[in-house]
């Protein structure tokens, strides 16, 4: 709000390019009151026996009443602000200290602002209100309509109201970095966890491919599930999930070195049990490891007389699932090793064939460890899951699961989940 006055000087520091910054950096100007500002305003009042209190926000324009508490005329309490020229809190910004007028009619800070007349001001007092960085952001202030000797403990009460609500700035602050951080955090997580799994499934002849990661809660978190498809020795093709068993940046870097060493392994000719093999060796070379381990599961697939033969290890991982044409499941695959824990690892090779219209499943323990209550999703859900998703694709069964699991846990699951459905073709399409 301004007023018709003579030319007034406006002290310098109230431009301060660095104090403006700081006043726009709040983000509290042109927004509305808030139980927080208005509590110590009211208090303020209440203690000091004020008919008026305000917390102000000063720029170069405007002084911006972030709380404004009392007996305010409507035609000056409604636009929540004053021209800067108009406000007595410029006075505070150019002393950078707390400013008491007895008397505001002969006093020379007051006597020519028009406010002092619209609000009645016969004394006014107020404190600076800071930001985190020191700079002086406007002013906590009271009023009274008859002059008065500000008292000691006046000085202290409003010094220590200014002082809190200071203090609200500096957490208002606090909280929007830790959310900025938090996002920033959330977005890097997921794309060094992208990262770490197929960005793209590939043609397989003879296969449907398709997949689904979920992250646990809100994402912002590096886990350690992942699945690869690649390409090896003789056009064979190897499928691979896993789940390393901790969160963060360590387990981010045991989830690379797995992925890794399996493409690797796989160029040596061996069997799927022999790049488990070859990985447990890598991960006993990283040392110290701070107690994690990993589960894989490996898979060889070929092409076969009218379907698909799988050659699989486990490497303490969950057994797949088949899903039959005709809808019978069954566990594929048998129990070995966890990896990462022991020098020596027990692993076996087991062979299946998938005809036409069968599907394999992979998944991770975040599938069968989703939680509603105490209650788990567990292996019988998801076989019946599997046996259910009837429709004829690989796509459809893995969204029909993820459906399944997320239904069950009925908000943002507790264990980040990944699956990966292969199924043979059907169509003649190669």
């Amino acid at each position: 709000m301004g007023f018709d006055h003579d030319v007034v000087t406006v002290p310098q520091a109230v431009y301060d390019p660095e104090r403006l910054a700081a006043v726009r950096a709040t983000g509290l100007l042109d927004t509305g009151p808030e139980d927080n500002f208005d509590r110590l305003a009211s208090l303020a009042a209440m203690l000091l026996d004020a008919p008026m209190a305000f917390v102000t926000l000063v720029d170069d324009t405007r002084s911006f009443w972030k709380s404004a508490v009392g007996a305010i005329p409507p035609e000056v309490g409604r636009a929540r602000e004053t021209a800067v020229e108009d406000s007595l809190c410029q006075h505070v910004v150019a002393a950078c200290k707390a400013v008491f007028v007895g008397d505001a009619e002969p006093d020379p800070r007051t006597s020519a602002s028009p406010l002092v007349h619209a609000l009645g001001v016969k004394a006014w007092a107020g404190c600076p209100v800071r930001s985190p960085g020191g700079h002086v952001l406007g002013s906590f202030c009271v009023v009274d309509h008859r002059p008065r000797d500000w008292s000691e403990r006046d000085i202290t009460v409003l010094g220590t109201l200014a002082h809190s609500a200071s203090g609200e700035i500096t957490l208002l602050d606090a909280v929007e970095e830790a959310q900025r951080e938090a996002r920033r955090s959330s977005a890097l997580a997921r794309t060094l966890q992208e990262s770490l799994l197929a960005p793209v499934l590939p043609h397989v002849p003879g296969l449907e491919l398709a997949s689904r990661y979920r992250p646990a809660g809100a994402g912002g978190e590096l886990v350690g599930d992942f699945f690869d498809v690649f390409q090896g020795l003789d056009d064979a093709w190897h499928v691979v999930i896993g789940d390393v068993c901790g969160k963060g940046v360590e387990a981010a870097k045991m989830t690379a070195l797995a992925r890794y060493t399996l493409r690797a392994a796989a160029m040596h000719g061996g069997g799927p049990s022999a790049m488990l093999g070859e990985l447990n060796d890598a991960l006993d070379l990283q040392s110290p490891r701070d107690g994690l381990f990993l589960t894989a599961l490996v898979g060889t697939v070929e092409e076969a007389d009218g379907g698909i033969g799988v050659t699989l290890a486990l490497g303490g991982h969950p057994p797949a699932l088949v899903r039959r044409a005709d809808g019978t499941v069954q566990e594929a695959g048998q129990p070995g090793s966890l990896l990462g824990l022991f020098a020596d690892v027990q692993l076996h090779d087991v062979e299946l064939f998938l005809a036409r219209g069968d599907a394999l499943v992979l998944y991770t323990d975040g599938v069968t460890d989703a939680r509603r209550g105490q209650d788990r999703f567990g292996d019988e859900r998801l076989r019946r899951a599997v046996a259910e998703g009837g429709r004829p694709s690989a796509g459809a069964l893995a969204a029909e699961l993820e459906t399944a699991v997320v239904r069950f846990s009925d908000g943002p699951v507790d264990d980040d989940l990944a699956l990966l459905v292969l199924r043979v073709r059907d169509d003649g399409v190669p």
